[in-house]
């Protein structure tokens, strides 16, 4: 069974369409990613598929269950998000924002129990961030927020990840080391990942499916060689590109 399955999905963002008539499906395993210009709807489709923002038709289902028929806890305990940006509205410690993805696997008043302090610590551990428990989030630069953020994500432990541009702040030794630890997830840990990203080249590193959104309601999506092509790429940027083949795969560069 799917994870997320949209079909004849219709988003737009004040009337301009963004996908018209999408049919996806995420399943254990899979690395997605989406790719569009600025404006083409990345992130609203990225919300549409975490039951944030209505659709305009079509269905969406979790784990062949009705997603707008679902409580959001029940939800939330099946998917994650991770927002392109973080604002703490509160202060908080390092280890106390990371414990905020425990939220809803608790029952109302319930504590966290020092198994889910457990997860969060190693969640930090993981994204190199162990050391800095007891920091205020307000001390952090943008890459640890990110850090943190994906640390949240993993101590939420939901099986579909839905990430807008995880690599954002990052430097290129913890751009490489994060999207190892996602990537992780689906390849031994039978998650989903649907990311949204701007770099060809990380894309085409992680990911096994694509989904490009032409900004007109028009779309294409299947396998990382069937759509990653240099006519698919320069419709979709209007931009030309040139491919370069690479030991370690292609790589792309605009010309």
């Amino acid at each position: 069974m799917a994870l997320l399955e949209a079909r004849q999905l219709h988003v737009s963002i004040a009337g301009l369409p963004v996908c018209s008539g999408l049919d996806l499906r995420i399943e254990p395993g899979d690395c997605w990613c989406i790719l569009g210009r600025n404006g083409a709807g990345k992130t609203t489709l990225l919300h549409t598929l975490a039951g944030l923002h209505t659709p305009d038709g079509g269905s969406l289902s979790l784990e062949g269950a009705a997603l707008a028929r679902l409580p959001r806890r029940h939800i939330a305990r099946h998917i994650g998000v991770l927002f392109q940006d973080h604002h703490d509205a509160f202060p908080a410690t390092v280890l106390e924002t990371a414990l905020t993805g425990r939220h809803p696997w608790l029952g109302p008043l319930q504590w966290e129990t020092a198994a889910d302090l457990a997860m969060a610590q190693q969640a930090l551990a993981a994204v190199d961030l162990a050391a800095l428990e007891h920091r205020n989030v307000g001390t952090l630069s943008g890459g640890e927020r990110r850090r943190l953020g994906i640390a949240t994500l993993l101590t939420q432990d939901p099986r579909l990840l839905l990430l807008d541009e995880p690599a954002n702040h990052l430097d290129i030794h913890q751009q490489i080391r994060m999207l190892d630890l996602l990537g992780q997830q689906a390849e031994r840990g039978g998650k989903g990942l649907c990311i949204v990203m701007h770099d060809l080249n990380l894309a085409t590193r992680y990911c096994n499916r694509f989904l490009l959104l032409f900004g007109d309601g028009d779309f294409l999506h299947g396998t990382r060689d069937a759509v990653m092509t240099e006519p698919n790429l320069q419709r979709m940027y209007r931009h030309p590109l040139r491919r370069i083949d690479h030991a370690d795969g292609p790589v792309w560069i605009p010309a």
